[in-house]
């Protein structure tokens, strides 16, 4: 006896092969809800959908896979999120073709949140997964949720510098919600199903296919008011990512670098074709003003909370807090420190002769680890 018949419906049309999230569109704006849909006359569906696709509708390997769904949703923080729900994600309603159902492990109150989604190379390098997380930290200081992909790398620094905070994380797979890709996230995985949320639309047992993980990334940025870039080579999914951001109408964001390394070329391009620059949290912030009109924090508090939130871990010198670890100038120095240019330029000749700072060309300062 199937204990939630609506549910079952839902299931037996996006588990049906070659029914589509448009062609189930299709048949829910003609009939109803899906229970009308299945209990339709078969000659009646194959106006909206192909022969072969009605015989998978009726099959047992559907059925079976539909039963599954529904043991697997008996685990405690398991969830499926259907189109009908309140739960489901207002922005991804926004999107041109929105999952019907959504498999959920996790907090699943984080999908109407206000968000962010944060990607980046899966071959980051050290400063710029540290950038990452830093930058993720402070987003969810501030009450944004941190939305990726789980990956090596950049999304994976995302990840953990967003769990600490208020806004904590959503990570989108491009696999089925009870498998984990890549096998070294394991951990990372169990802690954003414990406190953040893993989601999917893809069936469970779907294991990692190359052609998956593009489509996934339309729901990385479709869950997000905007997209922020840290570290993408000029062939990569990052730049996917960003492009669906553009055409859904979010805002883009891209964190420039080093003109020689190819891991900053996906983000410069970006920032040629109209992304927006940044150099810290609180530029992505004052973009999106929006978010402090739905009761988050003001720019500065989240630069704060984030400058505290370093220092807590650290008994290094203010300054050296503010300065991060990329060149920095002075004026920049002053802006984030809030210190006039002669108390900054006095410390920074002190930090110089201790050692902790170097001065590099064009009057640019740079910490020494």
């Amino acid at each position: 006896m199937i204990s939630d018949p609506a549910l079952a419906s839902w299931l037996q049309l996006s588990l049906a092969p070659g029914l589509g999230a448009a062609t189930i569109r299709k048949l829910l704006s003609q009939f109803g809800l899906p229970e009308r849909v299945i209990a339709a006359n078969r000659s009646e569906l194959a106006r909206y959908a192909s022969a072969e696709a009605l015989r998978a509708l009726d099959s047992e390997a559907v059925a079976g896979a539909v039963a599954r769904a529904l043991a697997w949703l008996e685990e405690p923080g398991n969830s499926i999120v259907t189109l009908a729900d309140a739960a489901y994600p207002r922005l991804l309603l926004e999107i041109t073709d929105p999952p019907a159902v959504l498999y959920c492990r996790g907090r699943t109150e984080l999908l109407n949140r206000p968000a962010l989604a944060l990607v980046g190379s899966r071959n980051a390098t050290a400063q710029g997964s540290s950038n990452a997380e830093q930058f993720a930290r402070s987003f969810s200081a501030s009450g944004l949720t941190i939305v990726s992909g789980l990956a090596q790398g950049i999304d994976a620094a995302a990840h953990r510098g967003a769990l600490g905070g208020e806004g904590s994380t959503i990570a989108v797979l491009g696999t089925g919600a009870d498998i984990t890709y890549p096998p070294g996230n394991a951990a990372l995985a169990a802690e954003i199903a414990a406190h953040g949320l893993l989601l999917s639309e893809f069936a469970l047992g779907t294991m990692a296919l190359a052609h998956n993980f593009p489509r996934r990334n339309r729901l990385i940025s479709g869950l997000a008011q905007g997209c922020l870039v840290i570290e993408a080579a000029l062939a990569s999914g990052s730049l996917i990512t960003a492009r669906a951001a553009a055409e859904q109408g979010r805002e883009v964001f891209a964190v420039p670098g080093s003109i020689h390394s190819p891991l900053s070329k996906g983000c410069h391009a970006l920032i040629k074709s109209g992304a927006k620059l940044v150099e810290s949290a609180e530029d992505v912030l004052a973009e999106l003003s929006a978010f402090r009109r739905t009761g988050f924090a003001s720019t500065r508090a989240a630069a704060n909370a984030a400058t505290a939130a370093d220092a807590a871990g650290s008994a290094e010198e203010p300054l050296l807090v503010c300065m991060g670890f990329d060149p920095v100038d002075v004026d920049s120095l002053c802006a984030r420190a809030g210190l006039p240019a002669e108390r900054v330029s006095a410390d920074l000749l002190r930090l110089e002769l201790a050692g902790r700072i170097t001065v590099l060309p064009g009057g640019l300062y740079q910490r020494l680890n």
